[in-house]
């Protein structure tokens, strides 16, 4: 396992230009991609803080197509259009045709003449890569059932901010294999993060994202473990994060799934295994008593709030570098 190297994202150097058009996954973006968007970020972030704006979506629209509710993210992404300069509209699944007929090509190619940009947050990881296929705009995936990759930049912008550095950190997951984990498999291995996920049996990541994940590993020289331990995925971890059991769209399996996860609460005590200074992660919203504790998402090791925040940080930057003029 590699050691923790010191990172100035502040004054980060970009090794090559910003080449990506859409966000779909985090596997399609290079390291320094991300580290670009996450540079910008901390830097709009400062900036919002000292009273400072830049309209650098002066004019733009941003669709948002909604046909899972979010307050996270329909809450960043119109303020943060808003504080760029541009405008933000709201399309829920009521609002659009996609779902009740018309093909994601017929859609993608309407709706693309009208907007600059579209996010998308939905079901099927398919809705947003015919956007992209189809459109002539940028499409951000605002979460899909397969992936959710602006959480997880805003994780990567929270977890450098408390720690410093990136490479080299070790971040672990426990809980379900969900959107979250993959995201989390892959971002943090293309930073060289080393990442442990602790999921049940039969509940633990697909196979393919694992693999991208180990490739992504194995040229940053860091690692990827799997385990059913918490115990074990948690040992020596920078950061502990999980996620609710049922992801939006399982609640049918809630009941099923609190049997299944015995056992994979973080709490007190499974903290104390992670590092003194270990921060605690959730992607919000929380089930208190299920995946996670009271003391400790409401303790001093929590910034789930921090990394809330970030949302808006990470969403402005990475519609600042798809969208610009």
């Amino acid at each position: 396992m590699t050691a923790a190297q010191p990172l100035n994202l502040q004054d980060y150097a970009p090794h090559t230009p910003f080449a990506q058009r859409h966000l779909l996954t985090l596997q399609d973006w290079s390291a320094d991609e991300i580290l670009q968007t996450l540079s910008l970020a901390l830097r709009l972030k400062r900036e919002q803080k000292a009273g400072i704006r830049h309209a650098l979506l002066q004019g733009k629209t941003l669709a948002m197509i909604f046909t899972k509710s979010s307050t996270r993210t329909r809450v960043s992404f119109e303020v943060g259009m808003r504080q760029l300069g541009g405008y933000a509209l709201f399309l829920s699944s009521a609002d659009i045709q996609l779902g009740r007929g018309e093909p994601i090509a017929d859609t993608a190619r309407v709706l693309t003449r009208m907007v600059d940009g579209v996010m998308i947050r939905t079901y099927e990881q398919s809705d947003a890569a015919g956007l992209a296929e189809f459109g002539g705009v940028p499409i951000i995936n605002g979460l899909t059932d397969e992936f959710h990759p602006c959480q997880v930049l805003a994780d990567l912008l929270t977890l450098y901010e408390h720690k410093g550095a990136l490479s080299g950190l070790k971040m672990a997951y426990v809980g379900d294999g969900n959107n979250v984990a993959h995201s989390l498999l892959i971002g943090c291995s293309k930073l060289g993060i080393n990442v442990a996920l602790a999921c049940p049996k039969s509940f633990g990541p697909k196979a393919e994202y694992v693999n991208w994940a180990r490739h992504n590993a194995l040229a940053q020289g860091s690692e990827v473990r799997l385990t059913e331990s918490p115990g074990e995925a948690v040992a020596g971890a920078d950061s502990v994060y999980t996620d609710v059991w049922a992801s939006m769209g399982r609640e049918n399996e809630q009941a099923a799934r609190v049997d299944a996860f015995a056992g994979y609460q973080v709490d007190e005590a499974l903290m104390r295994g992670a590092k003194r200074d270990a921060i605690f992660l959730h992607c919000l919203p929380a089930h208190r008593g299920e995946e996670v504790a009271a003391p400790v998402i409401d303790g001093a090791q929590s910034v789930v709030f921090d990394q809330a925040e970030n949302r808006l940080h990470v969403q402005k930057a990475v519609l600042s570098l798809l969208m610009k003029p």
